[in-house]
């Protein structure tokens, strides 16, 4: 990564910084993903940001791994926070943390070799900067949403055959998403949530209530693990088969869902509900133009869930994480941008058949979003 885009970016979160606070003395940023937002590195460590202008990376593990993929200067190796005190200085005044990640422990060891005054929250400011992408981070979105278009539309289905279990598809589509180039991981910035690739779910159990914050729904392997994929449910003819996966390419995201009906044509029902996710994707996207309230176009959609799980949102930022800044819900008032990417997902539930609906990538542009895997698409019939 190039040090001028890492510059720029520390730069834009300075800028907020100071518009959210005259009296700061630094910022501390330990999130990873973060790090490697601002240091091209992802490694155990602090970023230290002084409100002189200056920073400073202190590295625990990998100091040597740290120093070879990043260009910043002023890396140092850390055995403690007492280290970050003998460079930065122990009186710091007011700080900026990352209120949603931090653990209280660390900040108090913070507070063991660094006179902190009183603490303020920074995820926002840094969800805001994250928001708008670079020409670089676009063009690794691109090459993911490229990529995942092949994956769903070419790929799955040639997987899905009598017989097979939603954690088999899961584990052969980890596969293939390999091969054909994924990241390996989809990160996601919502507490304790875990997953492997998405949600996946055979007929009626793409309708199983989860603790996921979204329209779609997955039994899983077991109370313990409610993620991967159901052993017991085996792919019928008939079946609806949801699948609602993230992809990534070089750290960076994209979000699609994509419905299919195994061995036959959907229920009317079904096919009818699809459609009207498809209308709503599309007069949605046409909305992502600069100057857009998000809570504005999401009163003027319909968005859908199943009986009491109707989601609170049409859709959700994506970037490094699967979900960040901005969403199309009510509260979030502040216009979008040029260079945004949201995803946007009209998804219902049809009782006794399973979750239809879509969900797709965009950039923000002044013409209206433009999609970038795929586009809206119909139910597939394998």
């Amino acid at each position: 990564m190039q040090k001028q885009e890492l510059l720029t970016r520390i730069g834009n979160l300075y800028d907020r910084l100071k518009a959210a606070s005259s009296d700061w003395g630094a910022a501390f940023i330990v999130d990873r993903v973060n790090q490697y937002y601002f240091t091209g590195t992802m490694q155990d460590g602090v970023l230290i940001l002084k409100s002189d202008g200056g920073y400073a990376y202190f590295v625990r593990n990998s100091y040597e791994r740290a120093r070879s993929e990043s260009p910043l200067d002023n890396i140092y190796p850390m055995k403690s926070y007492k280290n970050a005190a003998e460079v930065i200085g122990e009186s710091i005044g007011n700080v900026f943390i990352e209120a949603e990640v931090m653990p209280f422990a660390m900040l108090e060891r913070l507070k063991k070799y660094l006179k902190i005054g009183e603490v303020f929250p920074v995820d926002r400011q840094i969800l805001s900067v994250r928001a708008v992408k670079s020409p670089y981070e676009i063009s690794c979105m691109e090459e993911s949403g490229r990529q995942h278009k092949i994956l769903l539309e070419s790929i799955v289905p040639g997987l899905l055959e009598a017989g097979i279990d939603e954690a088999t598809l899961t584990a052969g589509m980890y596969s293939e998403m390999v091969r054909l180039g994924y990241h390996g991981v989809s990160r996601f910035s919502m507490f304790q949530t875990q997953c492997v690739i998405g949600q996946l779910g055979f007929g009626e159990n793409s309708l199983y209530p989860t603790n996921f914050d979204g329209p779609g729904g997955m039994k899983g392997m077991c109370p313990a693990v409610p993620i991967i994929g159901d052993r017991s449910r085996v792919l019928q003819k008939g079946d609806l088969v949801f699948i609602d996966v993230g992809y990534g390419y070089n750290g960076y995201h994209t979000d699609r869902t994509q419905i299919y009906c195994f061995g036959g044509n959907p229920p009317e029902a079904a096919e009818k509900a699809h459609r009207e996710c498809m209308q709503v994707q599309k007069e949605a996207a046409a909305k992502l133009k600069p100057g857009a309230v998000p809570s504005e176009i999401y009163n003027s959609m319909v968005s859908a869930g199943f009986t009491n799980r109707n989601v609170r949102f049409l859709g959700h930022g994506v970037g490094l994480y699967i979900d960040e800044f901005p969403v199309i819900s009510n509260g979030f008032d502040s216009p979008l941008e040029e260079n945004m990417t949201v995803a946007l997902e009209p998804k219902k539930g049809v009782d006794g058949a399973g979750i239809v609906g879509v969900e797709d990538t965009y950039i923000v542009t002044e013409s209206g979003g433009r999609c970038i895997t795929g586009g809206e698409r119909g139910i597939i019939v394998v």
